[in-house]
């Protein structure tokens, strides 16, 4: 029989459905009754015959018409909100988060798997699980670990033996035996009293992210959960059943012990849990309708769900990619504003980086040669002051690689940190199925990831703080040889002047978020959890000072390229002109002023999606490759560093400096010949 779950003020209802060519109303005032009937007062309803309500879609919030059909506007199994004319939004009823991606309200199925072995996932395929792209298996000889060392753990139940977090209490608790007959009642105990996180709950890419990695942790055999319940897991990952787990309530340490309760808990059935189907719901409901059981929790299994890193090293593995995407493209985007400002290239020279040979800022150089070299790619900007005065750049531009490149080299730091957390078994305490014995020990301590995402913070930010100086200089007619802000009939029109206050906020706001957490420590559970890694705090800002860099980064680009439209009719580099068109497909150029936001946002999104540098990237390679034969990127985007350049290269180069300074010479003789012929 049909049946429809109905959210009535503070209460979720099922109503089932013998005929589905009743209506809405219908519909609504079936689930009206079934609401007062169990209230003392009636709800306050007196008479339900004089009820106005409205009925709307939990997913996506379409309203429905009274009079439809419902097997014209639902499916079995859809959730519905009635909302009764009067009432404020019941505050128990948590709508989709308005930021979350374009990736979860277009949801699709996926249709391909990941294996999970618990040793070789990266933060590259756990960001694509939180995005969905990909459904989650579990590796046979995964499989294999995980059944061995549940078998151990059934043998110490069935012994008696006293052992941590099994038999025994948690925390403080930890001398405190539990009888046999109670210990199911211990683990559900334990994720009931830890769900005690508070805040905003994480959008569901976030939260997908944090079921993979769990699940992937537990993969690898050393927790003793049972195979049953893993599997459990997993079905709810691949049919998207997302608890709510609220941002806010980890210390780092014995791990991520709140929002991983959270999570553990709409998996046993309570609380609340989302889906694309039903949005959000009871977490029973939600189960149900996918056809899914609640598990259900054996020995150590509690524990064996809560205890770990993997929120902060979740959150982690999307601020060092989200990092890493948009640390490339920032070389692209100052390029672009090196060309508006006239500058030079010659700082980018790679004789100057061999002397002092750090990998990032060899890296960004060489981006920067292959974007706008003037052999490889003609530039009529840089043509037209070929022969100007300047000597050189202000550091904005002329120390980029310095700038760019040690943010290119922290990122890689804390990637292998991150990765390394991704597949470390992080329980406690350790299951060894080999030994025969658990041990109990600190894999759980959050100290790694929190030390890394503070440095990755600190580093990353450098990117909008040299942006923001760049937006500066752009916006400064005293400094850019511009119009003021970058629009015509000044006064008239403010152009990008508060674009620029914009930056300038997002970058005074990272200078508070890069403060690291992880020296912050306080004592909790009784002093038996004495030091604590405040990673969750560490993880979380790290992704707020990341989107912030991609905000000022997109306020940069917007403005080099309408400083292009006041040097048209002349062309930058082939490259730069791809991505200038890559803008111009979301925004139009500024003539007067206009609502900037959606431009900014638009920008934004290029970014996020890494667009700029899918147009750029392959330029990139196509120089590395015709350059320097022997650069062979193993990928798109792992572009080798310069070799050391050959006598013959080192010659050429330096007979390219010689014909330059004859011009030069030329030039100014030229001039001085004018002058006396005028003279005369």
């Amino acid at each position: 029989m049909p049946r429809f779950t109905v959210h009535v003020r503070d209460e979720w209802l099922t109503i089932p459905c013998k005929d589905t060519t009743c209506s809405i109303k219908w519909l609504g005032f079936e689930a009206l009754k079934r609401y007062i009937k169990n209230k003392p007062d009636n709800g306050g309803i007196q008479r339900i015959k004089d009820v106005c309500f409205v009925v709307r879609r939990c997913q996506g919030f379409g309203l429905l018409d009274n009079d439809d059909i419902i097997e014209d506007v639902l499916e079995d199994d859809d959730f519905v909100e009635l909302a009764i004319e009067g009432d404020t939004m019941s505050q128990d009823f948590i709508p989709s988060q308005p930021g979350t991606s374009h990736l979860t309200r277009a949801y699709r199925e996926p249709e391909q798997y990941i294996s999970l072995d618990g040793n070789s996932l990266t933060s590259t395929d756990l960001v694509n699980l939180g995005k969905s792209l990909y459904k989650i298996k579990l590796a046979p000889e995964a499989e294999q670990k995980v059944v061995q060392s549940r078998e151990l753990l059934d043998t110490i139940v069935k012994e008696n033996k006293v052992v941590y977090g099994i038999t025994t209490g948690f925390g403080k608790f930890a001398r405190t035996v539990i009888p046999v007959s109670k210990l199911k009642e211990l683990q559900e105990n334990l994720l009931r009293s830890h769900s005690s996180g508070l805040g905003s709950p994480l959008s569901p890419e976030r939260t997908r992210m944090l079921l993979a990695l769990r699940i992937n942790v537990l993969a690898k055999g050393y927790s003793g959960v049972s195979l049953e319940t893993l599997h459990s897991m997993i079905q709810a990952f691949n049919a998207s059943c997302l608890s709510y787990v609220p941002e806010k309530g980890t210390v780092g340490a014995s791990g991520d012990l709140a929002p991983l309760s959270h999570l553990a808990l709409g998996l046993m059935g309570e609380g609340k849990m989302w889906s694309p189907k039903s949005g959000w719901a009871d977490a029973k409901y939600v189960l149900e309708a996918h056809g899914l059981k609640p598990i259900s929790l054996k020995p150590k299994e509690g524990l064996a769900l809560i205890n770990g890193t993997q929120m902060i090293t979740s959150l982690g593995a999307e601020a060092v990619e989200r990092a890493e995407a948009i640390a490339r493209q920032a070389d692209i985007i100052a390029a672009l504003t090196l060309e508006v400002l006239k500058g030079t290239t010659k700082a980018f020279d790679s004789d100057i980086h061999e002397l002092r040979p750090h990998p990032g800022q060899k890296e960004v150089a060489l981006r920067f040669r292959s974007l706008l070299d003037s052999d490889h790619h003609p530039s009529e900007i840089a043509e037209s002051h070929r022969f100007c005065d300047r000597v050189q750049d202000a550091y904005t531009m002329r120390c980029c690689p310095q700038v760019h490149g040690i943010v290119n080299d922290t990122i890689e730091f804390v990637k292998k940190i991150i990765n390394t957390e991704i597949n470390s078994a992080t329980d406690n305490p350790m299951v060894f199925a080999e030994r025969g014995e658990t041990i109990s020990g600190g894999n759980f301590h959050g100290e790694y990831p929190a030390k890394a995402l503070d440095y990755l913070a600190i580093g990353v930010h450098e990117l909008a703080s040299i942006s923001e100086r760049r937006i500066e200089r752009l916006c400064n007619p005293s400094l850019s040889e511009l119009p003021a802000f970058l629009v015509n009939e000044g006064g008239l029109n403010s152009g990008f002047m508060i674009a620029h206050c914009t930056a300038a906020a997002l970058v005074s706001e990272n200078k508070v978020l890069c403060h690291p957490s992880s020296i912050d420590s306080l004592s909790t559970s009784a002093a038996t959890e004495d030091h604590v890694s405040m990673g969750g705090w560490a993880a979380r800002k790290a992704l707020r000072v990341v989107e912030h860099v991609e905000q000022v980064l997109a306020i940069e680009l917007l403005a080099a390229c309408q400083g292009i439209e006041f040097l048209r009719p002349l062309r930058t580099t082939t490259p730069l002109e791809k991505v200038y068109d890559l803008v111009r497909a979301v925004v139009k150029p500024w003539i007067k002023d206009r609502f900037m936001a959606p431009d900014i946002e638009a920008v934004h999104r290029l970014l996020v999606d890494q667009k700029v540098w899918n147009i750029a990237g392959p330029y990139i390679e196509k120089y590395c490759m015709e350059y320097i034969p022997e650069s062979r990127p193993s990928s798109p985007t792992a572009f080798a560093l310069d070799p050391p350049p050959s006598p013959r290269k080192r010659e050429v180069a330096h007979f390219d400096y010689k014909i330059e300074y004859v011009t030069v010479f030329i030039g100014i003789l030229n001039c001085l010949s004018k002058s006396c012929i005028s003279l005369v």
